[in-house]
């Protein structure tokens, strides 16, 4: 550009007004909408937190997202031995985290869940159901061959979008 660094602005209320012109880069630019949007972070007071270095959820503006959540029971206790049992336990430590966040479980609007045992999905998805019947998130069920915890059954993550 020129010496001066201005631009002639044409818009359709004012004439010929100069105004400076900045050319961030990308990078610069999505730096500075991320530092604008207050992000917070969650801790359900699970022992892999730390360990692993993840927060049981984060709030970055309107949207909520919780991490994959096992049956980890207060103090340490055996966690249920069914998969109905574990996917309740999952989905109190889901509503507990998403009320931190300031959210409810009527702004989840997408659920994953992890099965180690495909036969589980009725009573996993009985849980589910329960918890959030008129809610209704877009929702996928994968099996897979195994969990940290050789006595986890079932695992959930959920995402949520606060209203504006």
């Amino acid at each position: 550009m020129g010496g001066d660094d201005l631009a002639v602005a044409h818009d359709a209320g004012s004439c010929d007004a100069r105004r400076p012109v900045v050319d961030l880069s990308e990078s610069v630019h999505r730096r500075a909408i991320l530092e604008a949007v207050e992000r917070r972070l969650v801790s359900s007071g699970s022992p892999y937190e730390p360990t692993i270095g993840f927060s049981r959820a984060v709030r970055d503006g309107r949207h909520v997202f919780v991490a994959g959540t096992c049956a980890v029971m207060p103090d340490g206790a055996e966690p249920p031995a069914d998969a109905y049992g574990q996917a309740r336990r999952c989905l109190e430590i889901i509503q507990a985290a998403l009320a931190e966040a300031g959210a409810r479980r009527q702004h989840v609007v997408r659920t994953r869940t992890f099965l180690v045992n495909a036969e589980d999905w009725e009573d996993v998805g009985r849980a589910h159901g329960e918890f959030f019947a008129d809610v209704r998130p877009a929702s996928t069920m994968i099996v897979v061959s195994a969990l940290l915890d050789p006595r986890w059954l079932v695992e959930i993550e959920a995402d949520a979008l606060l209203p504006e």
